[in-house]
């Protein structure tokens, strides 16, 4: 890591360097400010500057593309099979599960339990409000491209809700919609190549390590 210049030091270093350069009769000496901001290649301050900025930046890239990587491990996709609730509430199994149904034609169930489970974090009524009716046009209106598979006695409850809505009108549909996915899509997700292919993959980065 290069050594921080005082600027004491870095004075010094600027004096010797006019007095060792002679300078031609009508031309200015180069701006040796220690604290020059024209951006000259002869001030110290700026090249220390402009390398501590460089090292920031290739950290920062670093960790964006660690982040970008990331995988869930062996083990953690392993307890997929034993737990569908353990699978729902890891991003990373969200994901992988999600990319399962939309070969399926089912991923609208799985982005209903995601707004169901944002808005029941609400508090705020105005932000209740729009997000319940943002979910009814998207998952539950039958003018929806996106409805999900509801029964009529659950579709009924939710009508007679939405004149006063709260963060769980939904959490009865959100639980079908659950049960649904936990007995129907879950047990071919085990089966799937997109599970199938993680793991062998998981296993192969733990063989390279």
């Amino acid at each position: 890591m290069p050594r921080s210049v005082s600027g004491v030091e870095m004075r010094k270093r600027q004096a010797a360097h006019i007095e060792a350069t002679p300078q031609a009769p009508g031309h200015p000496r180069p701006n040796t400010c220690c604290l020059c901001w024209c951006g000259c290649c002869k001030c110290l301050w700026n090249e220390d500057r402009m390398e501590r900025s460089e090292r920031q930046t290739c950290t920062k890239m670093d960790s964006i593309e660690a982040a970008e990587e990331q995988q869930p491990s062996l083990d953690e996709a392993l307890l997929w099979a034993r737990s569908f609730e353990m699978m729902l509430r890891s991003r990373e199994g969200r994901e992988v599960f999600r990319e399962f149904l939309r070969s399926e034609y089912s991923e609208d169930n799985l982005l209903f339990w995601m707004a169901c489970e944002e808005l029941k974090k609400e508090t705020d009524p105005l932000v209740i409000e729009e997000k319940s009716r943002i979910i009814y046009e998207d998952y539950v209106s039958i003018l929806s491209p996106k409805e999900v598979s509801l029964d009529s006695r659950v579709r009924e409850g939710i009508n007679q809700n939405l004149a006063e809505p709260s963060n769980l009108m939904y959490e009865e549909a959100q639980f079908q919609i659950y049960n649904l996915m936990h007995r129907d899509s879950f047990p071919r997700f085990l089966n799937s190549s997109v599970y199938r292919d993680l793991l062998a993959n998981r296993r192969l980065t733990c063989l390279d390590t």
